[in-house]
């Protein structure tokens, strides 16, 4: 889940619409974004510098203290949840500062205060996600719930609230990442990607990618591959990150 602020031109967003040739373009600012189960690409047109904070599901259930389904698969401003000017004046204060490190230590500090006394977490969700990333997406719903202690159906209900997708399309979500971050040597195909990544077939793996990232797996691994191989990002790239178990 992904909050930015920025300034300078502002972030443009390029919706697809399935069944709509034409694509639907929203302008940024700030905003505030839940997970998804869309392509959506972005982009700056012009000059501009931002700061790009990545949380996990339960960090951001625990930072914005609100049922993440309202997030799913939404891009709003981030004053509808954190309060009327609460962008404006960060933003602010990020611009005066001269460092990134400054930028860094200031918003980690404005999302620490909401953490004060927020409610944590059900055990049960961090539970269930900590499983569903060490698998990969690839743990059967029935372990999951066995693993638990708790039914589909109430899984299904503390995900919507605390993760804001259900436990079926978390496990999608993370196995399209395994996908697209395994590295190259560690398969002889898109074939063998596939497999060790637990979709039935490559044809499984491919309708996902087009569905959650626009391109093919053979497009978004060679973008992946580019992206390891220039090595770390500067520091002005680099993503400030809130985990929550």
């Amino acid at each position: 889940m992904t909050l930015i602020l920025g300034w300078g031109d502002p972030l443009n967003l390029f919706h697809e619409a399935r069944n709509v040739p034409a694509e639907r373009t929203t302008t940024w600012h700030a905003m505030l974004a839940g997970l998804q189960t869309a392509s959506v690409r972005g982009g700056f047109g012009g000059i501009a510098e931002a700061v790009e904070v990545e949380f996990t599901p339960l960090g951001a259930y625990q930072c914005l203290r609100l049922p993440l389904h309202h997030l799913a698969n939404a891009h709003m401003h981030p004053d509808e949840v954190l309060g009327a000017g609460w962008s404006a004046r960060l933003t602010e204060r990020l611009m005066a500062i001269p460092d990134w490190e400054g930028r860094w230590a200031l918003i980690d500090n404005a999302l620490a205060r909401r953490m004060v006394d927020a409610p944590p977490p059900s055990p049960v969700v961090a539970e269930a996600w900590s499983r569903l990333r060490a698998s990969h997406g690839q743990l059967p719903a029935k372990e999951l719930a066995a693993a638990t202690g708790r039914g589909s159906r109430r899984l299904q209900v503390l995900f919507h609230e605390q993760i804001g997708l259900p436990p079926q399309t978390v496990s999608r979500i993370l196995r399209f990442q395994r996908a697209l971050t395994l590295p190259s040597d560690a398969c002889r195909s898109l074939a063998d990607r596939a497999t060790l990544c637990g979709y039935y077939d490559q044809a499984h793996m491919s309708r996902d990618f087009r569905a959650l990232a626009g391109l093919t797996p053979a497009q978004l691994c060679l973008l992946a591959d580019r992206a390891t191989s220039r090595g770390k990002a500067p520091i002005e790239g680099r993503l400030a990150n809130v985990f929550g178990g």
